[in-house]
């Protein structure tokens, strides 16, 4: 008898209508006679909620405790869910991270699962219960709960589907599946039947919220195929796989745009050995992420010009940290927040020449200026105006064919 991972995010459990609406979907799995688990996340706004009563507690919350308390609302939409199973006649119970146990490792708020202990969960299923499981967290080696960052469910879910050698694992969600870009950017979007792992990590780290890219990576290792559905309609979803079986001959799969990005640009910086990393050292340790660099040095190599991007809300940091940097000087220091970053994904690339042309060409077209560019073996990303993100988005889907 197969055995089914089902993950619902926090939409899907959002109301109490939609509670019995995934348990619909859960009996409808085990009346196909598989044994099924399913995996929540907390009711939508309920996180958040927690979240701000922590910063009216205090500016500065204990980590732990922090962890403790964000991890209850999966803790009341398990035993919802569970109450529900049982009052439609199935056998259901639901379970706490600490009792199976979900053993993780690393800081609070950003653990990662270890190792699962699934004896008592197999012996539950083989004799056909249920079991609702709380995503998004675990319990570290000192018996404290931890959580595994936002959309960290997806994690629990996929993990849960390897230590248990689960033969499906299913996300669903509020979208029904992976989309070649935004639909609310662009209308003409189309979902994607199949994607690679890859493909699927790039489009999640480049500002598709479909999967957290964490996830992704746990699936890759681990070789876990996912299905992505919607649990409001009765619709085919998206496989993200390593398999190359049955996949089309697209070069490009899909486009991502991102929304909160700036860029920085110091001009006139003296050049030596070790000044860039004078320049990200202190970005590092105040954890603030640099993302797309561009250099250009000057004619007699004594200066150079530095260009980068981070996050729009790091900004003021940043900022602060340049200029009571000692170890470098410069003539002058300039940003700009209305920036963002259109990039096109797919393994297609590897092997098609003309590419990065096709992908210059049509934004000139449409005098889309390019700010930045950054590739990697199976994506281009560009950074543009933010009022250019749409034109980009619809000049490149046309260009690439995924109308």
């Amino acid at each position: 008898m197969k055995t089914v991972v089902l993950k619902f995010g926090g939409t899907s459990v959002g109301s109490i209508d939609r509670i019995k609406n995934v348990c619909k979907i859960i009996a409808s799995y085990k009346k196909k006679n598989v044994k099924v688990l399913a995996i929540s996340s907390a009711m939508s706004g309920v996180t958040n909620d927690l979240v701000n009563k922590s910063k009216l507690i205090s500016n500065n919350f204990d980590k732990a405790e922090y962890d403790t308390l964000v991890s209850t609302g999966e803790q009341a939409s398990c035993a919802l869910i569970a109450g529900r199973l049982k009052h439609m006649g199935f056998r259901s119970r639901s379970w706490m991270s600490w009792q199976l146990p979900i053993l993780t490792e690393g800081p609070y708020s950003g653990a990662r699962i270890s190792k699962i202990v699934v004896k008592e969960l197999n012996k539950y299923l083989k004799s056909g219960g249920i079991p609702i499981i709380t995503g998004f967290q675990g319990v570290n080696s000192e018996l404290r709960l931890t959580t595994i960052g936002r959309s960290g469910s997806d994690a629990s879910a996929i993990m849960l589907a390897k230590f248990i050698k689960a033969e499906e694992c299913i996300i669903y969600t509020d979208v029904d599946g992976v989309y070649t870009t935004d639909p609310r950017q662009y209308k003409n979007a189309k979902k994607i039947k199949k994607i690679f792992y890859d493909e699927m990590l790039e489009m999640a780290s480049l500002g598709s919220k479909v999967m957290q890219p964490t996830s992704v990576q746990d699936a890759k290792l681990n070789k876990i195929d996912i299905q992505v559905k919607s649990s409001f309609v009765k619709k085919s979803g998206t496989l993200i796989t390593g398999s190359s079986k049955a996949f089309s001959n697209q070069i490009i799969t899909g486009i991502s745009s991102t929304k909160n990005d700036a860029k920085i640009t110091i001009v006139g910086v003296k050049d030596r050995p070790g000044i860039a990393a004078s320049i990200f050292k202190p970005l590092s340790q105040n954890l603030i992420n640099v993302d797309m660099v561009i250099q250009n040095i000057s004619l007699n190599g004594k200066e150079t010009d530095l260009t980068f991007t981070i996050k729009s809300d790091d900004l003021k940091k940043t900022e602060k940290l340049i200029k009571q940097n000692k170890k470098i000087s410069y003539k002058k220091l300039s940003f700009d927040k209305d920036v963002s970053k259109v990039s096109i994904i797919g393994v297609g690339m590897i092997t098609t020449p003309g590419i990065t042309y096709r992908m210059f060409q049509a934004l000139a077209l449409k005098k889309v200026n390019i700010l930045v560019i950054s590739t990697s073996e199976i994506k281009i990303s560009v950074l543009v105006s933010t009022k250019n993100v749409k034109k980009a988005i619809t000049v490149l889907h046309k260009e690439f064919k995924l109308d």
